[in-house]
């Protein structure tokens, strides 16, 4: 089963059940994966709707700060995210920071294992998801 970390931004307003779906249609064509974790910008550390999506699925929230995400080379920077946040990516970054941690040191290099995907809910709200997946798990 290949273990993954889930990278994700989303606009204020957005519904937990709406955030759920848009992962669940995200994984449904890699089933089965493991789930290692939630990972995005630490504004999102508090935010109530992400917090519930964790609890709910029994998965790890991991949350770093634009400067660490800016770190993180991406395949798909926006100049939008990085005047907002001071780092052109969250979902992408955030998914690979989670899964370089996670990942047993100096053993294989996380990598994307599906790049940026944008979501809108009904209200055209976005919702931004990015899977990546770790190498040899730390012990």
């Amino acid at each position: 089963m290949i273990e993954i970390t889930i990278g994700l931004g989303f606009q204020q307003g957005i519904r937990c059940e709406t955030l759920k779906q848009s992962i669940e249609s995200l994984l449904k064509p890699l089933d089965p994966v493991a789930v290692c974790c939630l990972a995005s910008h630490l504004q999102k550390s508090t935010d109530p709707v992400l917090r519930e999506l964790a609890h709910i699925q029994g998965w790890p929230l991991r949350c770093y700060p634009s400067s660490a995400l800016a770190q993180v080379p991406v395949a798909h920077p926006s100049t939008r995210v990085h005047l907002t946040l001071g780092t052109p990516s969250v979902a992408e970054a955030a998914a690979l920071l989670a899964a370089a941690e996670l990942s047993a040191r100096g053993e294989g290099t996380p990598s994307l294992l599906v790049s940026k995907q944008v979501y809108r809910d009904a209200e055209g709200k976005a919702i931004t998801l990015a899977i990546a997946q770790i190498g040899p798990r730390a012990m």
